[in-house]
């Protein structure tokens, strides 16, 4: 309070103590005990009135100690039962939780780790991949303005995400991770990396790379074999050595048959191994009977074809061609699309072929585009002519009814090029993107997809779309976004198939280490997206007959289940909508690989490493008392004081007002009481 409040107080109470004593002091015949007590009545509610009109401040200080936090993130992945570690580390929590030196000085938290980070209530040690760094910038963001040195309990070996040994360099805090498992050097023989394709078509052959990896100081002899059921198609035999530890083997092996063919790659063990798990790994090809052709019909090179084939051969299923005008109007019978960029007027008869033996079509528009001649020769579509060009970005329609789609941040993307003008499309169609100038919609659409008598077509406004693919792969360090946006339209336009009220979307095998996802989208019966609809899936599993249903979630335009948790086989299903005679069957594989199996030691060098960066000390879980000795005795970290300081105004003081109103009724009781009123 400031000395000019308390002068202003005090001339408060001496008006108040002056006001008082004219009303009941001077001239009044009240007897002098009644004058007194009614009179000083009177001063304490004056004063109390002006005290409310100057509103004096008041300040409250509160003091509270904060504890260093010190948040223990825990390993809870299936390795750390794989090198018998469980035990050991549900012993530590609990001794951890029973200390109470080091619980009076620190404020402890609790976190596990796998795929995800959340807060610690069980441990199972069954999660099938690790994400440290995830846990690691989880960890940063959660105490980034606070003291929390952070104890990190794991193996250090991480199935995916960014590598996590840089992770300390922007930490902030001290990282002190104690080592699950050993560092010895076991002889081992592993499988480390199988590639191969997804698909393959009948009678061809797909490629298979295997990585072999020896781990040992003696040489020795191996047999890698590859086995469909009982019968061997491939086996080579393979010499290591300490010095020649690792092997890469190429092969090509036939599709005979149509459908899910599974295989089994395997490097045989050698004596004294002691991880026979990650020496085979299952890995499965859907062999098909037709693959879908792509015919682009271009008379100019641009960056845009480039990204168009690698977009659409993305899925093996797909080849793309690439042709002049002149000579593609004759040889347009084997391809199931037709991509037309920039057509002019030598497209004439290319467009007049298409027609006729009516191929779906998807016209890419641009700066060199013919738009006199494009307005003439189709009747789907018109863009009003202006010869100016101009920018335009796009915005995604997630309403858009005929396939799945999601946001991949497609509003950041460079602009696209074309001429200035609406484009009014005269049939019945579908914006997928929506033409966007400066942030704002212009009302035209800038791709948009249309249905007519059985053939299915698109215009695509805009050149440049190069950039795109770039840019994705910039954002997600993949090109998988653009390349999937892409793929899924040119599956829609190559197909003739009618369209459902009823669309399930689902792969014909997973894996089991990646997530398992089934989608549905249901349409009314003006084939526009349902919301308010109720999906189920019903699966039986092949060999044991178990029956599983589970609900489908909304998922933005599409109904989506996450069936990670099923083990492997094989299962046939049922998508149903209820209180509808509507449904879609199918099957899927689920194939076993347990990439936590793969591991025989810890990752000492990468946990030392992070221990390094961030200033803290790595050590092995048999060594944990010497970590708490160390953080117990360490006098950075301290308790904290802080001091909260609020201030109050009188005039917020409710009991002041209170006060004067009981005032004001004592005087005019007594006064009432005296025969005075």
């Amino acid at each position: 309070m400031t000395a000019e409040t308390i002068l202003y107080i005090v001339i408060a109470a001496v008006v108040a103590l002056l006001l008082s004593a004219y009303l009941y002091g001077y001239k009044t015949k009240y007897r002098s005990a009644l004058r007194w007590l009614v009179g000083t009545l009177r001063f304490l509610t004056l004063w109390a009135l002006f005290l409310l009109l100057i509103n004096p401040k008041f300040r409250k200080d509160t003091y509270t100690i904060e504890k260093p936090k010190l948040p223990i993130l825990v390993d809870n992945s299936s390795s750390i039962k794989e090198l018998g570690q469980d035990v050991a580390v549900q012993s530590f929590l609990g001794d951890l939780k029973k200390n109470t030196a080091l619980n009076e000085k620190f404020d402890l938290s609790f976190f596990s780790f796998g795929k995800d980070f959340k807060p610690l209530d069980s441990l199972r040690f069954d999660e099938k991949q690790t994400q440290i760094d995830k846990a690691l910038s989880s960890t940063k963001e959660l105490f980034k303005q606070e003291s929390a040195p952070t104890i990190l309990i794991s193996d250090g070996n991480q199935t995916f995400g960014k590598d996590y040994a840089f992770s300390g360099l922007t930490f902030g805090n001290q990282i002190y991770p104690l080592m699950v498992g050993d560092s010895t050097r076991y002889t081992d023989l592993k499988i480390e990396q199988l590639n191969t394709n997804r698909y393959s078509f009948l009678k061809n052959e797909f490629p298979l790379e295997a990585i072999l990896v020896y781990s040992g100081e003696s040489n020795v002899r191996s047999r890698f074999v590859v086995r469909q059921g009982g019968l061997e198609v491939f086996s080579k035999t393979l010499d290591f050595s300490p010095q020649n530890n690792s092997q890469t083997i190429s092969a090509t092996l036939p599709s005979k048959q149509v459908g899910l063919q599974r295989y089994t790659a395997q490097i045989e063990p050698i004596d004294g191994e002691r991880n026979t798990n990650n020496n085979s790994k299952l890995f499965a090809i859907e062999v098909i009977d037709q693959a879908t052709k792509v015919l682009v019909v271009s008379r100019m090179v641009h960056p845009d074809m480039g990204a168009i084939k690698k977009a659409i051969e993305t899925n093996e299923q797909r080849t793309v061609t690439f042709m002049k005008p002149s000579e593609a109007a004759t040889k347009l019978e084997g391809y199931q699309l037709l991509v037309l960029y920039q057509p002019d007027r030598s497209f004439s008869e290319v467009i007049k072929t298409a027609e006729t033996l009516k191929k779906n079509t998807w016209i890419i528009a641009g700066l060199q585009t013919d738009w006199f001649f494009l307005n003439q020769a189709q009747p789907l579509f018109d863009k009003e002519i202006t010869n100016a060009r101009e920018e335009v970005g796009a915005t995604l329609n997630l309403n858009y009814g005929n396939y799945a789609l999601e946001d991949f941040g497609i509003e950041n993307f460079p602009p696209l090029q074309t001429e200035f003008g609406d484009l009014s499309i005269s049939a019945p169609y579908e914006v997928l993107l929506q033409q966007i100038v400066d942030g704002f919609s212009t009302g035209s659409p800038l791709l948009a997809t249309i249905e007519l008598n059985g053939k299915r077509d698109a215009i695509w406004d805009g050149e440049g779309f190069w950039r795109w693919r770039a840019q994705t792969y910039l954002a997600a360090e993949s090109f998988q976004d653009f390349d999937d946006f892409i793929g899924k339209l040119v599956q829609y336009l190559a197909s003739n198939k009618q369209r459902n009220r009823l669309e399930v979307q689902h792969e014909s095998f997973y894996y089991n280490n990646n997530p398992i996802q089934v989608s549905a989208q249901y349409f009314d019966k003006n084939f526009v997206f349902d919301s308010r609809a109720q999906l189920e899936i019903r699966l039986l599993h092949q060999t044991n007959k178990k029956e599983l249903v589970f609900p489908m979630l909304l998922r933005n335009n599409y109904y989506e289940v996450d069936l990670s948790n099923l083990p492997e086989g094989d299962y046939n299903f049922t998508v149903s909508v209820k209180d509808e005679a509507l449904s879609k069957s199918g099957s899927f594989t689920i194939l076993d690989f347990n990439v936590e199996q793969q591991f025989l030691n810890a990752n000492t060098s990468k946990l030392e490493q992070l221990a390094s960066q961030t200033g803290g000390e790595a050590l092995f879980l048999n060594d944990a008392n010497k970590l708490i000795d160390s953080l117990l005795n360490n006098e950075t970290y301290k308790a904290i004081q802080k001091r909260q300081q609020k201030i109050v105004p009188l005039i917020d003081w409710k009991y002041l007002l209170v006060l004067m109103a009981l005032l004001l009724s004592a005087e005019w009781f007594i006064r009432k009481y005296n025969g005075l009123i």
